[in-house]
């Protein structure tokens, strides 16, 4: 099954990064912590935690997600963790990686898996989509 929605980071909340990195490298790392609302065929809101090494002067970098979602996927009510991560090589984006966690889930998504992705319209639109399976 296909679900998609669009999303709106709520929250963008930066913290240290502790320990602090051993040795300085070419582009700085940083950890935050997020809050997404969904709207659209997946109905709900996330709490992220959030780490990337990325160079804004440039465009490039890579970033890592792990996501706890609450609200409901094509009508189904409940919570499941996914994790996602990609590469921006300036306008593009490389190396992307998206998976439902296994086991995560809970309510009416228990059982629920599959994978999906995120992208960035040219005007700022963020959307959302999941390729997934119920139990």
């Amino acid at each position: 099954m296909r679900a998609t929605a669009t999303f709106e980071v709520v929250s963008f909340n930066p913290t240290a990064v502790v320990p602090e990195p051993a040795v300085k490298t070419g582009v700085e790392v940083g950890i935050a912590t997020m809050e997404k609302r969904f709207r659209g065929e997946v109905e709900g809101r996330s709490a992220t935690l959030f780490t990337a090494a990325y160079d804004q002067k440039a465009g490039v970098g890579t970033y890592v997600a792990m996501e706890s979602f609450e609200g409901s996927v094509g009508g189904h009510a409940g919570t499941f963790n996914f994790a996602h991560s990609a590469t921006t090589l300036g306008s593009d984006r490389d190396g992307e990686y998206f998976v439902i966690v296994p086991s995560s889930g809970t309510g009416e998504l228990t059982g629920i898996s599959g994978t999906g992705g995120l992208s960035v319209d040219t005007d700022g639109t963020h959307r959302f989509w999941l390729e997934y399976q119920l139990a």
